[in-house]
Order: C-alpha cells, then sequence, then structure tokens
C-alpha cells in the first residue's frame, strides 16, 4: 500500500486554514436531507480539525450544475442540515475563491467552521483547471480529503489542490483506503467476492480484474443469466445480454488459468412476472426454467453452498445482489447470504468490506451493514477500484 499523510501528521494547526474536501452531496427533497450518511462520515475529520484550533472550510459539489450558478444547486441548502448532524455552528460562504471568501475568513477564528460554495458553480472544477485549483489553494493553509467517493475524479478541488497545498487524508478517507487494502491490496485468502447487478456489461472490467485476483467469484443479479446462457442453459425471459456470450465464456476460461472458481446459481427462483409474491412463482434447477419464466433470485440450495463457500474464506469484497432484492421475496438469497457474511465476520472468521449503492441498500435492508468489516457508501469510486484503476483523488495524496 503506498504511503499516505494522515491528520496524524500535522503539527500545531492553531489559527491555520484547513481546505477540506468532503462529500455535501446528499440527496433531498423539500429541502429536507433524505440520507444524512455522507454527512455523518465528515464528523470525525471535521471536529478534530476543529478541536485542535484549525479554521475549518469544507469544499463539496452538489448536484450538476455544470459551471452554472444555480440557487436551488447553492449548498447553502445543505448547511442547516450539517450543523445539525455536526452539533456546532456552521457558517456559509457563498464563493469558494476569490476576494469575497477571503474577507469572510478572515473573520474567522481557530475552530470555526464554514461551508463555501458549490465547487461545480465553476466550469473549471471538473476540467481540473489549474487556475480554479490556485484560487481555492488561496484561501488555505493545508487540505485534507476525506471525500473518497469522489477520488475517481481529476477535479480542481479533489486532484489538482492536492498538488498545490501540504495533502492529507482525513479520518474517513484513510480508513477506506485501510480497508480497501485489507480486502484486495493484501489480503488474508482464500478470497470470495460477490458480484451482482442487472448486467455484465456495466461490470466487465470488474469482473476481468477480479479473476485475477481471488480465489471464489460469486456471480449473481441478471448478469449470471449472462453467464448461464453462456453454457448452453435456457434462461426463459430473464434479463439477459445473449450478445456477450463470447465474452461471459472469456472471463470463465480466464478464471480457469487463474484458479479462480466462479459461482454461477444452480437452483433458482422463478416467475412469469415481476412482482412482489406472484402466483407463479417456483424454485428450479437452473436446466428447468420454462420459456415464459425468468430468473429472479438464486435458490436455496445454491445460497447455502454459497454461505459454505464463505466459511472456507477470510477476505470477502461485496459489491452488487444476488436477485431483485427491492421486491420481496426475491430478496431472500441477498439476505441470507448477507447475514452469513455478517455473523463470520462477527466471529472473527472474515474480513468483509462492500461498497455500492445497491449493495448498502441491500446490507441495510438485512439489517448487517453494522456488522460487515467496513462498508463503503461510494459509487464510482468504489467500483473502479474493483476495476483495478488508479483514483486520481488518492493518487495524488501519496507521500513523497
Amino acid at each position: 500500500m503506498a504511503s499516505f499523510r494522515t491528520l496524524d501528521d500535522l503539527d500545531d494547526v492553531q489559527g491555520k486554514v484547513a481546505l477540506v474536501r468532503v462529500d455535501l452531496n446528499v440527496p433531498m427533497t423539500d429541502l429536507e436531507v433524505t440520507d444524512d450518511t455522507r454527512l455523518r462520515a465528515t464528523i470525525p475529520t471535521v471536529t478534530e480539525l476543529a478541536d485542535r484550533g484549525a479554521i475549518v472550510l469544507l469544499l463539496s459539489h452538489f448536484g450538476r450544475p455544470k459551471g452554472v450558478q444555480r440557487p436551488d444547486m447553492s449548498l447553502s441548502i445543505v448547511t442547516r442540515a450539517y450543523g445539525e448532524v455536526l452539533g456546532r455552528p456552521i457558517r456559509f460562504i457563498d464563493a469558494c475563491e476569490g476576494e469575497g471568501a477571503k474577507q469572510a475568513i478572515a473573520t474567522m477564528e481557530g475552530g470555526h467552521i464554514g461551508i463555501l460554495e458549490n465547487t461545480r458553480f465553476h466550469a473549471g472544477e471538473e476540467k481540473n483547471d489549474p487556475a480554479l485549483a490556485a484560487a481555492m489553494a488561496e484561501l488555505g493553509d493545508f487540505y485534507v480529503n476525506d471525500a473518497f467517493s469522489a477520488a475517481h475524479r481529476a477535479h480542481a478541488s479533489t486532484e489538482g489542490l492536492a498538488h498545490l497545498l501540504p495533502a492529507y487524508a482525513g479520518r474517513a478517507m484513510e480508513a477506506e483506503l485501510k480497508a480497501l487494502e485489507k480486502a484486495l491490496g493484501a489480503p488474508e485468502r482464500p478470497v470470495a467476492a460477490v458480484v451482482g447487478g442487472a448486467k455484465i456489461s456495466t461490470k466487465l472490467d470488474v469482473l476481468k480484474h477480479l479473476v485475477a485476483k481471488v480465489d471464489h467469484l460469486i456471480i449473481g443479479g441478471g448478469m449470471a443469466n449472462t453467464f448461464l446462457a453462456a453454457r448452453g442453459i435456457n434462461v426463459g425471459k430473464s434479463l439477459c445480454e445473449h450478445d456477450l456470450a463470447d465474452v461471459a465464456l472469456a472471463i470463465l476460461d480466464a478464471a480457469e488459468r487463474a484458479d479462480c472458481t466462479v459461482h454461477l446459481p444452480y437452483d433458482v427462483v422463478v416467475a412469469k412476472e415481476f412482482a412482489a409474491r406472484p402466483p407463479s412463482m417456483r424454485t428450479v434447477n437452473v436446466h428447468e426454467v420454462a420459456a415464459d419464466e425468468m430468473i429472479l433470485d438464486v435458490g436455496p440450495a445454491a445460497t447455502e453452498a454459497l454461505a459454505d463457500v464463505l466459511k472456507t474464506c477470510r477476505t470477502l469484497v461485496w459489491n452488487g445482489p444476488l436477485g431483485a432484492f427491492e421486491t420481496p421475496p426475491f430478496d431472500t438469497a441477498t439476505v441470507s447470504l448477507a447475514k452469513t457474511a455478517a455473523a463470520l465476520t462477527q466471529s472473527g472468521a472474515l474480513v468483509s468490506v462492500a461498497g455500492g449503492g445497491d449493495t448498502v441498500a441491500a446490507l441495510n435492508h438485512a439489517g448487517v451493514a453494522g456488522d460487515f468489516t467496513f462498508v463503503s457508501t461510494a459509487g464510482g469510486a468504489f467500483l473502479e477500484w474493483m476495476e483495478g484503476k488508479e483514483l486520481p483523488g488518492v493518487k495524488a495524496l501519496e507521500a513523497g
């Protein structure tokens, strides 16, 4: 694992200005935050810096304003909710660079916390414009990146700033990087990966990367149907990318060469219509799927076999559900295997790292998100990490 400077490497910060990149891009309805997970993730870093006497200025994007100042995408909307989560007064500053921002900061003292305006109000943010990064850098004495979820983007506030000021990983970023290192960087073996979701096409690079990294690759969701079909199994009306059969077979061949065992369901739950508890629902061997049926979940026998696989492993990486978990009872396999992984983790037998929006939702649905070793709320960044790609916002933090 590369060496990263953390808050432990910071000397006296009393009265100094910390530019802290966080992710305040939270879902909202009627000006109310509907999920404050990302806000809460910032608390350790922000409170530590403030308690050490720094002036803490938060940088974040919010929505996709595409370089236009839009009142409905101003971070002023989030400021009140953030103050409630943090339990401290928060000042909103209606710029993220320039003289107006400098004047506002000049009135702040050590321990004060402010939120700067949406970085994406500037077209140069997403272009990683050096001039914008330099203008932002003039506001602070040092830079902290605590937004892993935005680390796959080489933007002015996520990558550019890190080259202009002394740069450090915040506590959430530090925890994320350590967890990812445990999962695929230098994991305890055997390693299992659960990869689910609708389509192979969205996770081709993930699958290609993982077969060379893990000992067991468990494939679920709609993408499992494409692998089954590639092996000549009739999957009926199931979601399936028949045009990717050759790609699926190539992945299976690569796994065999890498001594990675690929696990596909051998019994499945099917129905003639996709609805909650349809009367046509039945559990069948994969070779018995009728032409007018669709596969909607992994069957109980295969789920039990997968649980046995996890019991032999020391490390688990999970991205994506096994079935259509949003619609009961097609959540059964996902919930069951998640509970197995959680129990193994709590017993000390397994290091479990999960990430991605659907995955977090599925683990929360199963009631076990808090029992995994680490659950990442990052979507694209977690996926690109699973693909083995270098994340610009992380690379820029490397020491030396």
